[in-house]
C-alpha cells in the first residue's frame, strides 16, 4: 500500500508553480534554432513500429516556429503506419506551434501546441499541455497582453472543438496614483478555467471549472536581480480550496557565467483540492472511458487538509550546464519529503553530452537526502558524439533494494543504450 504521507506530498509536486512575472532563466533560444530527434522501437495497440522522429525548432528574434515529424515504419510490412497520415489535418499538425514572444513579454501569441503552459503563478494551471501525444495532437492558443496598467492571459487547448478555455485578468491599480517605485507595481489578477467537456460528449454535463485570485509584488527589478512576493487563492467549484504565498528570485551573473532562479512557497491546501489541477498529465487524466472515471473524481479521495513549504531551484551555469530541482514537505508528517534534482550538459564537454537525475522520497531529516537505499532513484546519462549531430547514448539508472541476508542496501543497476540526433544553428 503506498505512503499515505507520500500521496500527500507528491500533490505538492504535481503543481510545481511557474515563474509568474519572474520568468526564471529562460531555456528558450533567442535566435537561430536547434534540430533535435531520435530513433527507436515503438509499440502502438500491440503492434511493433522503428519510429524516427525530427523536431526542428527555428527561432528569429521573437518569431518562432516548432516542428514535428513522426515517421513509424511497421516492422513486418516496411510501410509507415497509415493511421498517421490518413487526413488531411495530419499534415497541418506537422507543424507543432508558431509563436511571437515569450510568455513574460508585453505581447506573446503561441497557435499550435501548447507545451508547459501556465495561467499566472501556476497555482491552477501549470505545465499544461494540449498534446500527451502524437495522435492526439490539438491546436490551441496562448494570447497575453500586458498594457501596463492593465493586461491579459489566454489559454485555450483546442480550436477546433471548445474544450479547456481559461483566461486571467489583471490590473496594477496604483500605476496610476503612486510614484513609489515598489508599490506602483503591485499586481492583482482574477482567473477563471474551464474544461467543459472532458469525456468528448456533447450530450453529457460533466464540465469542471475553478477560479482563483491573486496578488504580485515586484521587490526589486534590476537587469541582474529580480524578486517578487506573491500570492494565490484557487477554488476548484463544488470541489476544494487552497492557498499559497511565496518569494520568488532571480539573479543573472554578466557575461553568462550563471542565471540561477529560486523559491521557496508556503501552501495551505483544503481537502478535495490539488493545486496546479490542469497540470502537464491533464489531458491523459481528465477522463478514462474505460471506467468513466473523471480527474476530479479522485479530488474526493484527498480527506486530509495539508500545508507545507516547496522549493524550486532551476538555472543554468556557463550557458551550458543546466540545473533544476524542486523539494516539498509537509507540516506534521515527518516523513514526507519529496526531492528531485537534475542536471544536463549537452555541450560541456567537447564530443560529449551527459544527464544527470536523483529522486528522493520519504526524507525526514536533512541527513537523509545523502543516504541511498530503497527511498532512492540515480540515473547518469553519457553519451558520446559521433558527429556533431549524432549521439550514442548509454544511460545507467540504480535503485537500491534491502537485503535481509546482509542487512543491507543493495544496489540494482540497469543500462539503457539509445542513439539520438540533435543539430544547433546560428
Amino acid at each position: 500500500m503506498r505512503n499515505p504521507r507520500i500521496v500527500l506530498a507528491a500533490l505538492f509536486l504535481m503543481a510545481m508553480p511557474a515563474h509568474g512575472q519572474l520568468m526564471g532563466p529562460s531555456m528558450n533560444p533567442e535566435k537561430g534554432g536547434t534540430f533535435m530527434g531520435g530513433a527507436g522501437l515503438a509499440v502502438v495497440d500491440n503492434q511493433t513500429y522503428f519510429s524516427i522522429n525530427v523536431q526542428p525548432e527555428i527561432a528569429i528574434g521573437k518569431i518562432g516556429v516548432g516542428l514535428n515529424v513522426n515517421l513509424l515504419y511497421d516492422v513486418n510490412t516496411g510501410h509507415i503506419r497509415s493511421k498517421d497520415w490518413d487526413e488531411s489535418y495530419d499534415y497541418l499538425r506537422l507543424v507543432r506551434y508558431i509563436r511571437y514572444g515569450f510568455k513574460g513579454d508585453p505581447f506573446y501569441a503561441r497557435i499550435g501546441a501548447q507545451d508547459a503552459a501556465r495561467i499566472g503563478h501556476g497555482f491552477i494551471v501549470n505545465y499544461y499541455s494540449n498534446s500527451p501525444s502524437y495522435d492526439e495532437r490539438k491546436i490551441g492558443l496562448a494570447f497575453d497582453l500586458d498594457l501596463g496598467t492593465y493586461g491579459f492571459e489566454t489559454l485555450t487547448n483546442n480550436l477546433g472543438r471548445a474544450e479547456l478555455l481559461g483566461a486571467r485578468v489583471y490590473w496594477r491599480p496604483l500605476r496610476m496614483i503612486s510614484s513609489v517605485p515598489i508599490l506602483k507595481n503591485l499586481e492583482q489578477g482574477v482567473t477563471y478555467v474551464t474544461d467543459i467537456d472532458p469525456d468528448g460528449n456533447r450530450k453529457t454535463d460533466d464540465g469542471v471549472s475553478a477560479f482563483g485570485l491573486d496578488l504580485g509584488l515586484p521587490l526589486l527589478a534590476f537587469s541582474s536581480f529580480r524578486s517578487m512576493v506573491y500570492y494565490d487563492f484557487a477554488k476548484i467549484v463544488d470541489y476544494g480550496s487552497g492557498q499559497a504565498a511565496g518569494l520568488a528570485l532571480e539573479v543573472r551573473l554578466p557575461a553568462n557565467l550563471a542565471q540561477l532562479y529560486a523559491r521557496l512557497e508556503r501552501r495551505w491546501l483544503g481537502k478535495r483540492f490539488e493545486a496546479g489541477f490542469f497540470n502537464a498529465f491533464y489531458e491523459v487524466d481528465r477522463y478514462n472511458p474505460a471506467t468513466g472515471f473523471h480527474k476530479y473524481d479522485g479530488l474526493n479521495q484527498i480527506q486530509e487538509e495539508t500545508k507545507g513549504i516547496f522549493g524550486e531551484l532551476a538555472g543554468n551555469v556557463l550557458g551550458s550546464i543546466r540545473l533544476v530541482g524542486n523539494f516539498v514537505r509537509l507540516d506534521d508528517h515527518p516523513r514526507s519529503g519529496i526531492l528531485h534534482l537534475g542536471a544536463e550538459a549537452p555541450n560541456a564537454i567537447p564530443s560529449i553530452a551527459a544527464h544527470a537525475s536523483y529522486e528522493k522520497s520519504q526524507v525526514e531529516k536533512f541527513k537523509d537526502l545523502f543516504v541511498l537505499d530503497d527511498r532512492s532513484i540515480a540515473r547518469v546519462g553519457l553519451g558520446y558524439k559521433i558527429r556533431p549531430y549524432l549521439i550514442a547514448y548509454v544511460d545507467y539508472i540504480w535503485n537500491f533494494v534491502y537485503n535481509s541476508n546482509t542487512r543491507r542496501y543493495e544496489t540494482q543497476e540497469r543500462v539503457e543504450p539509445r542513439l539520438s540526433f540533435v543539430y544547433s544553428w546560428k
